[in-house]
């Protein structure tokens, strides 16, 4: 841990003040590992620490051992107590602004002293971090890499075309699939984007795609802003602060989420417990 954490930090003496060691004796663990594996792990500049080749080819199992080790303290946390502990989620943006919030809420009020951590990441981290032991589950779109478990939510998120303010298109009730081809389009693009890919293939559109990002935020200000027309999931686009417009597909089309993880029967009793709190049933 001393090690991940100097990694992390890119420090020692940052690493110490997070693990309540002293700098000296972190720095210690760390030489009697090496000493130990026969390998530099670190090495060690005025500006603070970096993985040697070797260190950062150890990094994945040895944080995987930690995961482990601290998964198993969790578990055993829980045949004593199951008051307190950490969970650990993987999500991505509009997960966490619409969906945690409401959850970690009203799980609190039942178990205050456990905590969280949330990572916020595309589709492609969410898998490594849930196949690394980094978080407890993740939510993804689904279907997803077939060595992790998956369940998947009931509900579907539609998908839905996003339109500036008195854009021609605002006068349909929905939006013809060949439309999305005559204006400039803003490109969602999480992980491998499947989900708006597969309206263009199956329709056989080529849209003229002016801009791509992450970031669904940047995508609805630069449709307000009138730099083109994109397509965005429903959920993100609850309670926006961005004066832009929503229309249906003419053919519907949807976002599959779920939760995955690497075993079901791995996950923890509070991880499964705070899953209970989706505002939408589990399709087991």
């Amino acid at each position: 841990m001393a090690f991940i954490k100097a990694v992390e930090y890119k420090s020692f003496t940052k690493a110490a003040l997070e693990l309540k060691y002293t700098q000296s004796g972190i720095s210690r663990m760390i030489n009697d590992l090496e000493e130990e594996w026969g390998v530099t792990l670190l090495e060690r500049g005025k500006s603070g620490v970096t993985l040697t080749s070797d260190g950062l080819k150890l990094l994945p199992q040895i944080r995987r051992i930690c995961n482990e080790h601290e998964m198993l303290m969790s578990q055993v946390d829980e045949l004593h107590n199951f008051k307190s502990g950490l969970i650990r989620i993987g999500t991505f943006s509009s997960v966490a602004t619409h969906w945690l919030p409401n959850m970690i809420k009203s799980f609190q009020q039942e178990y205050p002293k456990i905590d969280f951590e949330i990572l916020l990441g595309d589709y492609k981290e969410i898998e490594s971090w849930i196949k690394e032991g980094r978080v407890d589950f993740g939510f993804l779109r689904l279907p997803t890499d077939t060595e992790l478990e998956t369940v998947s939510i009931e509900e579907k998120d539609r998908l839905l075309v996003v339109l500036p303010e008195g854009h021609p298109l605002a006068e349909f009730d929905k939006i013809p699939m060949k439309e999305l081809e005559s204006y400039p389009f803003l490109l969602l693009q999480k992980g491998t984007n499947a989900e708006i890919a597969n309206i263009f293939e199956q329709y056989n559109l080529h849209p003229q795609v002016h801009f791509t990002t992450w970031d669904d935020y940047a995508i609805m200000s630069m449709v307000e802003n009138g730099l083109g027309i994109s397509i965005l999931p429903e959920l993100i686009l609850q309670r926006i602060p961005y004066h832009i417009i929503t229309k249906e597909l003419e053919i519907p089309a949807y976002r599959k989420i779920g939760i995955a993880m690497r075993s079901q029967k791995a996950l923890t009793f509070k991880a499964k417990r705070f899953i209970e709190y989706l505002p939408y049933r589990l399709k087991m």
